[in-house]
């Protein structure tokens, strides 16, 4: 196969079918499970991306003639298989990798009906991860071919998250698969060795997942709840595989205690509600509790990390009877220690809304001036300087940094929050 050949035109599921509704279904239901497990047999990320393609596209061909099959996920992971078969056929270099398909045959027909082909797909699912975060790629393509391989995200809508052009960033990913070929690089999960100096790569990406998918960057739809789905059934399988891995612990529980407020952050009308005026009630209890043995459990094993840190500071959020109760001060000091593990910007920023109720608006905005050199594309941050200079009485600055914000926001719901006047 020819590593510079662009890879096939994705299959467009909303424009050239009658009824899309099956198609849509069973590519965000299938199609990551199938590339998976194509890429685990074959070795291959980008075999298998174009394989699951080219059976989508051949779907899109035949099931409004011949109707949807009774078994949708089995007809497509077959045809992939069969697709990816075809491709090898006509690579001579492809001799090994069609050994190691046909190997594979029958075991890819079977649907994870019980707990050993669930666990099978997990693995396969988390082996693609460690594939994409490849330490041969740099760490935005990885991102990218994650959001591509991992999550099945178009290259439309990766393009959209990055604020590139969507032929930029079909290089981009063209570039990626490439250079996992010329790596050798392997679609497994690292032996125990190599485990430690990898994992930190695909926690950061599955972390850049959730938040895709809990507050998309962009595009028509505020969150993508199958993405945030996806981040933590593969934070879970990670702990599976690394139970007292601490920073493991720390992300399932961040990730759990974001993911226990879902229910609350958007109204009927799909209006974004801030956390302070959130009803609590709606809040998941029982995963916030979960989330809290978690943490407990990696606070013990004394090795403390970002992640942890900001589980911790989710904790406090989650533990608090309301907004205005919320202990500042503790979350204030958990800030400065986040920002010695992994100092940042954008974690000095946040630090300045504890800030904000610990000691006062004067004080927080003090805080975050330093920061508008490095913060000065960042539409949170003049969403934060808006209400600070609100609250301190200064109307006309705070209507410009208000504004300032709304021209940077790319998520809907977060535009129509700031439209409203509210800060974030």
């Amino acid at each position: 196969m020819d590593a510079g050949r662009p890879p096939p035109p994705e299959p467009a599921l909303p424009d050239q079918t009658p009824d899309r509704a099956p198609l849509e279904q069973a590519y965000r239901a299938e199609a990551t499970r199938i590339r998976a497990a194509l890429a685990a047999r074959t070795g291959d990320v980008g075999l298998a991306e174009d394989a699951v393609q080219d059976a989508f596209v051949e779907a899109i061909e035949h099931w409004p003639r011949d109707g949807v099959p009774p078994n949708p996920g089995g007809w497509l992971a077959t045809t992939a298989r069969r697709k990816a078969l075809d491709r090898l056929r006509r690579d001579k270099a492809g001799a090994a990798k069609l050994a190691l398909l046909a190997a594979g045959e029958g075991a890819a027909d079977a649907g994870p009906d019980d707990g050993a082909a669930d666990q099978r797909a997990d693995d396969e699912l988390l082996s693609l991860a460690f594939a994409c975060c490849h330490p041969a790629l740099p760490a935005d393509a990885q991102v990218a071919l994650t959001l591509r391989a991992v999550c099945g995200l178009t290259c439309e809508q990766i393009a959209s998250a990055f604020l590139v052009s969507e032929p930029a960033m079909s290089q981009r990913l063209l570039r990626a698969r490439k250079a996992l070929r010329q790596a050798g690089a392997e679609v497994r999960v690292p032996d125990p060795d190599e485990l430690g100096e990898r994992l930190a790569g695909v926690l950061a990406v599955v972390y850049l997942v959730f938040n895709e998918g809990y507050l998309a960057s962009s595009g028509r739809e505020p969150a993508r709840r199958d993405l945030a789905a996806q981040a933590i059934a593969l934070t879970r399988t990670l702990h599976r595989l690394m139970p007292r891995e601490p920073e493991v612990l720390g992300l399932l529980a961040l990730l759990l205690l974001h993911e226990s407020r879902a229910a609350a952050r958007f109204d009927g009308w799909g209006r974004l509600i801030r956390l302070a005026e959130q009803d609590r009630r709606r809040w998941d209890a029982e995963l916030a509790a979960e989330a809290t043995r978690l943490l407990d459990r990696a606070i013990a094993l004394r090795r403390p990390g970002p992640y942890q840190v900001q589980a911790a500071i989710a904790a406090l959020h989650s533990q608090a009877p309301c907004y205005e109760q919320t202990d500042w001060r503790q979350i204030r000091l958990l800030y400065d220690r986040l920002q010695m593990l992994a100092p940042s910007p954008v974690v000095l920023l946040n630090r300045a809304v504890a800030t904000r109720y610990a000691v006062g608006p004067e004080a927080a905005l003090a805080e975050i001036e330093p920061l508008a050199a490095d913060l000065d594309g960042y539409h949170l941050f003049h969403a934060l300087r808006a209400g600070l200079l609100g609250g301190l009485g200064r109307d006309a600055e705070a209507r410009l940094a208000s504004e300032r914000a709304l021209a940077l926001a790319a998520n809907p719901a977060e535009r129509e929050l700031l439209t409203r006047g509210l800060s974030l």
